[in-house]
């Protein structure tokens, strides 16, 4: 049995950062990081059974041409999706009244629409990349054992060519979830590696008052190659997804509309329409 301590509950029996039961998700779960993103999407829906917020952690489930989905509000950064993929995993895979792992496990199906920078001067503003593989700088998923889920293979070509520093903890490398990638990638999209940091300035090559580490960083990501896959974008959340995905048994995928363009130093005239798109998009997807 799982200690209250370990996974603690609140005291109508929900999961305590998402305050939800089990019975408030679908199958079908689609991740934005602002949660004011929730309900742009769910206006699009035919009808919503379920609406709830605590902290940054906004949920709405409904239907939409006969498919019954979750949007979920995750916050930025790593440490949010730690919270948010044990404790969606729990609703479906442990019991939560006697705390025992459900001898049948359920696999979700969890696609985020996230804003992002990219890297590639040939990626520019208002286009989407599809995350095929995601590099995680963030050191968050060494916290677990991942060894059996990693692209060791690429991690050991991304440390050589970026001459990375071992005192920032090693870079980790996951692929996403190959029948979402079949269900969901059209020639609309970009496909590549994206990076995954812990931080918005320093750890993505931004410079205020502070040096930073490597201000070479960007640059090296820009220029990294494995297999004909390229570094596509920089964002927050994206290796961190798919490793979990990975280690619960997830499918996963993150789709991400490109607003600046670090190469160039250009941004979105109109970031919120290319958000809208990318969404509109998605949905259709996921509806058929």
């Amino acid at each position: 049995m799982i200690k209250s301590s370990e996974l603690i509950l609140n005291p109508d029996g929900s999961v305590y950062h998402l305050n939800l039961l089990p019975e408030n998700i679908a199958h079908d779960i689609i991740f934005v990081g602002d949660q004011n993103r929730v309900e742009k999407i769910t206006q699009s829906f035919d009808s919503i059974e379920f609406s709830t917020q605590k902290r940054e952690f906004k949920t709405q489930t409904g239907m939409l041409k006969g498919k019954r989905i979750t949007v979920m509000s995750t916050g930025i950064g790593p440490d949010n999706i730690d919270i948010v993929m044990n404790e969606l995993d729990a609703l479906v895979n442990i019991d939560l009244k006697t705390r025992e792992i459900k001898e049948n496990l359920t696999s979700l199906n969890i696609i985020r629409i996230g804003t992002s920078g990219s890297l590639q001067a040939d990626i520019p503003v208002d286009s989407f990349v599809l995350s095929k593989y995601a590099i995680g700088l963030d050191n968050m998923l060494r916290s677990y054992l991942i060894d059996d889920v990693t692209e060791k293979d690429m991690e050991n070509a991304f440390e050589k060519h970026t001459n990375w520093d071992d005192k920032k903890g090693k870079p980790y490398a996951i692929s996403c979830s190959s029948i979402l990638e079949d269900k969901i990638f059209s020639d609309k999209m970009h496909k590549g590696i994206t990076a995954t940091s812990g931080g918005f300035y320093g750890p993505q090559g931004r410079v205020l008052r502070l040096n930073i580490q490597d201000e070479d960083l960007n640059d090296k990501l820009e220029q990294f190659n494995f297999e004909d896959n390229r570094v596509t974008n920089l964002e927050m959340e994206t290796a961190a997804i798919y490793g979990l995905g990975k280690l619960l048994g997830h499918n996963c995928l993150s789709l991400n509309a490109i607003i600046a363009n670090r190469a160039s130093g250009t941004f979105s005239a109109d970031p919120y329409k290319t958000v809208d798109e990318l969404i509109a998009y998605a949905l259709e997807k996921l509806a058929q």
